[in-house]
């Protein structure tokens, strides 16, 4: 059985652990331990039937086999997930059991595939991303580190997602289209057309928001 320390208590980090309760409850070989936050009103709280254990600087007294990073926000998230690789830490991965995965998909350590979504055959995902609710990422995606592809988002075929990008609630990205690093797409657009680094887009079909 694989221990696994939740990093975050936030209302991701319990969805997550909802993720590994399931899993454990399917017989796939991991044991969610509790999570750490260093926000310490939580300290001692239970979540999805976890307790907060205490602050990230605690987790060399916790026993555990493996670590996932649960924290919604995108450059937090990879902040974090740097430092734990970088002490060494075994990075696990989050896969709901109702996920459906098809063959030859790879995906990358600290990922968190959500109840519900789909990822068909040939895409890579990377590090630390989150694959949502229900989501769907078609074949042959290249998706890097640190993205979120929210709920109800869906990817066409060959779609590239650079890191940190955000694919918002039910929001559509054509095939092929790119999404540059750190790009926004708001929940329900339409992406046509390649978004550029740092550019957030909106509506239908997607255009870069205008600031007033």
């Amino acid at each position: 059985m694989q221990r696994v320390v939740i990093i975050g208590a936030g209302g991701h980090a319990q969805v997550v652990a909802d993720i590994l309760l399931c899993a454990h409850d399917a017989a796939e070989g991991v044991v969610p331990v509790g999570y750490l936050d260093d926000n310490r009103a939580l300290h001692h709280a239970v979540f999805a039937d976890l307790p907060v254990l205490g602050q990230t600087d605690d987790l060399d007294r916790i026993p555990h086999d493996a670590v996932i990073v649960a924290i919604g926000d995108n450059r937090i998230r990879k902040r974090l997930l740097r430092k734990m690789m970088t002490r060494g830490e075994r990075i696990a991965i989050a896969r709901h059991p109702s996920a459906v995965i098809a063959r030859h998909v790879e995906l990358g350590p600290g990922t968190m595939v959500c109840a519900g979504a789909v990822v068909n055959t040939e895409s890579v995902i990377g590090s630390g991303t989150i694959l949502n609710t229900g989501c769907t990422v078609d074949h042959h995606n290249r998706i890097g580190d640190y993205v979120h592809i929210a709920p109800g988002a869906h990817l066409g075929g060959e779609v590239t997602v650079d890191e940190g990008a955000l694919v918002g609630l039910g929001a559509a990205v054509m095939p092929r289209c790119t999404l540059g690093a750190w790009s926004r797409v708001g929940a329900g657009a339409v992406v046509t057309k390649p978004v550029p680094p740092g550019v957030t887009v909106v509506g239908v079909p997607a255009r870069p928001l205008q600031k007033g």
